[in-house]
């Protein structure tokens, strides 16, 4: 569809008429919203036969610690701050950029937790 590229009105105001409607398999599905807790995914099966792994909660990160240059497995306590949305943080949600609260300190999200299925973070 041409939308994306040109917006839905002429430059008289008038509007496009859609080629068609959107099929099913376009639509967009619901956020994953990952959270903390005991480590859920779920397994779906995509368009040409693959698969998508959604983690839905999880309460470990790898976190890279500069100094050392190693990465550590360690449990999550919290989320301290979230710039995608201020809410999350007080529904301890997980998404990129988090910053989160472990037993080495703090550390910054730098994986996409509900798509890449773990966590991976950055000492502060």
């Amino acid at each position: 569809m041409l939308t994306k590229l040109r917006g839905k009105r002429k430059a008289t105001g008038g509007r496009y008429k859609a080629a068609r409607a959107k099929r099913v398999f376009e639509k967009r599905g619901q956020p994953t919203l990952t959270k903390i807790g005991d480590k859920k995914t779920k397994v779906v099966r995509t368009m040409g036969g693959g698969s998508k792994q959604f983690l839905y909660s999880i309460n470990e990160a790898n976190v890279y610690d500069p100094k050392a240059k190693k990465y550590i497995k360690v449990k999550i306590k919290n989320t301290l701050e979230n710039t995608a949305n201020r809410h999350f943080v007080r529904r301890n949600i997980l998404t990129k950029g988090t910053i989160i609260e472990t037993e080495k300190g703090k550390a910054k999200i730098t994986s996409r937790p509900g798509q890449e299925n773990m966590v991976n973070a950055i000492l502060v």
